[in-house]
């Protein structure tokens, strides 16, 4: 693929719901979760939906174990995949314009205080918060007491 170049797609801007997070490989995990608490707790949101795609989806993972750790949360999964179609052009006279197709892992993850659809594929029952002895996890701890480690 040295001869070739990827072309730069414009982007679809699909909105973003007002409750909705969507997680890269290249943000900070405590911004995520500073951010998603907030939501839940200051701002009052009965619910979240975190979404990621490809790489970024192990760290979704993560932020929504720690999030449950400190709110009691309902959560329901839904997997999938895209296909994402590349285009490469020739930088070299003679070969063909390529277009490649990636088929890229989708999770979206739904946190809600209240109930979920119990008949829901990918419903996670609710445990309450995580808790080592009498003591339970709060956000603070987990930045402050160096229990939280950013990748």
């Amino acid at each position: 693929m040295d001869r070739y170049q990827r072309v730069e797609k414009p982007r679809e801007e699909t909105p973003i719901n007002e409750n909705e997070i969507r997680i890269t490989s290249q943000g900070r995990m405590r911004n995520y979760i500073t951010y998603a608490t907030s939501m839940l707790q200051e701002k009052d949101s009965n619910e979240i939906i975190l979404k990621a795609m490809g790489r970024a989806i192990d760290k979704t993972i993560m932020i929504v174990e720690l999030i449950k750790r400190i709110v009691d949360l309902h959560q329901n999964t839904a997997i999938g995949s895209a296909d994402i179609t590349d285009t490469w052009e020739p930088l070299e006279e003679g070969l063909l314009l390529l277009e490649t197709t990636r088929h890229v892992s989708v999770i979206s993850i739904t946190l809600s205080k209240k109930e979920l659809d119990t008949s829901a594929v990918g419903l996670v029952q609710q445990a309450s918060p995580y808790s080592f002895g009498a003591y339970v996890l709060k956000f603070e701890d987990i930045i402050i007491n160096n229990l939280y480690f950013s990748p």
